[in-house]
């Protein structure tokens, strides 16, 4: 039997001021284990997600934390039948996911911590404010019962909807989460500096509530979206049946693409009237290139999507 495919999301919010140098050092340890995917360094700490065999990601595991300041690295991890990712990279960021305010700093002050098993009670409770952190093409596929959704397109909206939405002075309890919960660090960091007095996030973010809680017992409801290209994942972290639209990049159910506006790699029901000829007529080239490269069994052309790690 094949043996599945390990896919491992990793960050740390912790001080890396030589972040620079350990860059090629990460890279090396990547390729040397045949690990696939993208890592974030920045200053402020590490994050990203990356597969390989069982074997790959316990060496990279063990590598970073060989690293006292990476020693209790947080990861998640699910699997698949073939390799989600195509390349191999580090990149150096200023921020390993972008609020784009300064003075933001999870390593000096971060709400509390909230364990998968105490999650349901907390959210159940009517006093606590609930927010999904996440951007609006996640949300639409699924969320948390109750939980309010940003709207946001990208994570540097977060602040200006919260400064127009909700009061320190009203919103006593704040609860909110995001897929790998790094995000959540972020933004609860971020919370406590507007004045809001108690706030909470989900210890390791949706995957890990899913790994943890019985479908039986869960307030999650849909899929969750991931950034590989798997898409999305069901409750038990099996894949889901989302694919993703090349032209404008959103996820697309069964039904989407049993639309007559849905071309595969070209337009789906959320894009067909909205991409200006010079974008349709590069996604038909691209989606060409990417048929090509199936054919020959080779890395797939899918292009860069900014939305990647700001999970």
């Amino acid at each position: 039997m094949k043996e599945p495919i390990v896919v491992a999301a990793l960050y740390k919010f912790v001080g890396l001021p030589d972040y620079v140098e350990l860059r090629q050092p990460l890279l090396d340890t990547l390729l040397a284990n045949d690990i696939r995917g993208t890592l974030l360094l920045a200053e402020e700490g590490i994050n990203g997600t990356v597969s390989g065999t069982r074997q790959g990601i316990d060496r990279l595991l063990a590598w970073l934390r060989n690293d006292p300041r990476l020693a209790d690295v947080d990861h998640k991890e699910s699997y698949c039948d073939e390799q989600p990712f195509y390349r191999t990279k580090v990149k150096l960021k200023k921020e390993i996911v972008t609020l784009g305010v300064p003075g933001v700093d999870p390593n000096r002050r971060v709400g509390t911590y909230v364990e998968p098993r105490d999650w349901n009670a907390l959210i159940d409770d009517p006093e606590v404010l609930v927010i999904d952190t996440r951007n609006d093409y996640e949300v639409a596929i699924g969320s948390f019962e109750g939980a309010v959704d940003p709207k946001t397109r990208s994570f540097r909206e977060f602040p200006d909807y919260i400064k127009a939405h909700f009061d320190p002075t009203r919103h006593k309890k704040v609860a909110m989460f995001c897929t790998g919960g790094i995000r959540c660090e972020k933004a609860s960091s971020y919370m406590l500096g507007e004045g809001f007095e108690e706030v909470f996030h989900l210890k390791g973010g949706i995957l890990k509530y899913l790994e943890q809680v019985p479908q039986g017992e869960s307030r999650w409801r849909g899929d969750c979206f991931v950034f590989d290209n798997r898409v999305t994942v069901r409750h038990d972290l099996s894949e889901g049946e989302f694919e993703l639209c090349h032209a404008c990049r959103m996820p697309v159910s069964a039904e989407d693409r049993a639309s007559a506006h849905f071309v595969a790699g070209v337009s789906c029901p959320h894009c067909w009237d909205q991409l200006p000829e010079k974008t349709r007529a590069s996604a038909r080239e691209r989606q060409k290139q990417i048929e090509l490269a199936r054919e020959r069994h080779q890395p797939h052309p899918i292009g860069r999507d900014p939305r990647r790690h700001d999970a």
